[in-house]
């Protein structure tokens, strides 16, 4: 019954859209990936099914079951089939930003709000569009993502791309993207993906305590202390160059210092790298060209996930508590919010000053719950645009190219 009303909103958006090349390639895209679901139990059922494949789609039911029960996210049919995908990612996602400013470019689509991305379910489509950009001066970055959510509005299914990662990884998403059914504000990236990576990293941690597999429990702490410390050298970079930006010179001398504020990200890895031994988990994020847009996806991901952690310190490690202060945060007008973060944000680089603070932190309507929260986000009348986001760029899982 969901697709039957999905297809009849679909059908509806692809009239008033005028059927244009963007809209018809997501939403056919989104279709046609959700006429090929099988239920799980018919999947493990088939004799033929690979014995890997079975083990992965019985972790993920476990897994599945795990966050509803201890996590109190949405019990519902999503990742309950299975989709069988011919091709290394289910989507790939176009960032930019200019030349000379780290702050992207926004699309705004009337059910998702205004977001950081657009989402090709080609790849050939979505490389045409960022040479597109790149041609208008833009800088450009084009990267695959291995899941999406549609916010609840249909019944999600695990993709074959979802299994690349190992066990953990493979439960991480599922985490993930239940929680973007948990919590969603309109217009806000940031927001939704610092929300969903805490989300992820609690229930990481609860499902391996709760099997006592400390030395899995071990390897994802240190892989996540690796991740904080690779992240800062970006955030740094972030920083530096905005400040680059930010003193009006010459574009030529801009350019220069741009250039080599990239070299110097490329040297603190190379030392970092050391540090670890000669961990090489993060190579492949230098594989493409290093400019604004590459910067995009760990700011929108990373930056303010320690205000989420210190908002669940606050919370008292309740689950239930925390969704109830996140929503009244989503719920809080856009600036309000953002004030409200940025202090969150003090506050969690200040561990003696966090310490010292608890009880709730935002003020909020005694009525808000911590169901999905729709803000009406801000609109780019440049990018404003007609139609649905929510099928295919609603929400991805960008991070996994920089995490894995």
């Amino acid at each position: 019954m969901r697709l039957c009303a999905g297809l009849v909103i679909v059908l509806s958006l692809l009239t008033a859209a005028g059927c244009g090349g963007f809209y018809f390639q997501a939403v056919t895209g989104h279709l046609d990936l959700m006429s090929e679901r099988r239920p799980i139990d018919e999947v493990l059922a088939d004799p033929s099914t690979p014995p890997e494949l079975a083990d992965r789609l019985r972790l993920i039911t476990e897994a599945r079951e795990f966050a509803a029960r201890e996590l109190a996210l949405p019990d519902n049919d999503s990742y309950r089939t299975y989709v069988d995908l011919d091709r290394q990612y289910v989507v790939w996602n176009v960032f930019a930003a200019p030349e000379f400013s780290v702050e992207p470019r926004r699309w705004c689509f009337p059910v998702a709000g205004c977001v950081v991305y657009r989402g090709y379910f080609d790849e050939d489509q979505g490389r045409r569009y960022a040479d597109g950009l790149r041609q208008e001066g833009w800088d450009v970055f084009v990267g695959g993502a291995i899941a999406y959510s549609t916010l609840g509005r249909f019944d999600d299914p695990v993709l074959s791309t979802m299994l690349r990662s190992g066990d953990v990884g493979v439960v991480a998403t599922i985490f993930h993207e239940l929680a973007h059914q948990q919590l969603y504000v309109k217009g806000d990236s940031a927001f939704n993906e610092a929300f969903a990576s805490t989300v992820e990293d609690i229930g990481v941690e609860r499902w391996l305590s709760g099997k006592a597999d400390m030395e899995a429990l071990a390897q994802y702490r240190l892989h996540r202390s690796r991740r904080a410390a690779f992240n800062s050298l970006l955030k740094q970079t972030r920083e530096e160059l905005a400040a680059i930006y930010g003193r009006d010179e010459p574009e030529e001398a801009m350019r220069a210092e741009k250039k080599q504020a990239f070299e110097t990200l490329r040297q603190r890895y190379r030392a970092l790298k050391a540090s670890w031994n000669g961990y090489a988990g993060f190579d492949a994020w230098f594989d493409s060209d290093l400019n604004n847009a590459r910067l995009v996806p760990v700011s929108t991901y990373a930056r303010l996930v320690p205000a989420f952690r210190e908002l669940f310190r606050r919370a008292g490690g309740d689950l239930d508590v925390f969704y109830q202060e996140c929503a009244a945060l989503g719920a809080l007008p856009a600036e309000e919010r953002t004030l409200e973060i940025e202090a969150l944000l003090a506050i969690s680089e200040n561990p003696g000053r966090s310490a010292a603070i608890s009880g709730p932190l935002i003020r909020r309507d005694p009525e808000v719950s911590a169901q999905p929260v729709f803000q009406a986000g801000g609109r780019d009348s440049e990018t404003a645009q007609p139609g649905s986001a929510a099928l295919a760029d609603a929400v991805d899982r960008q991070a996994e190219i920089i995490v894995h």
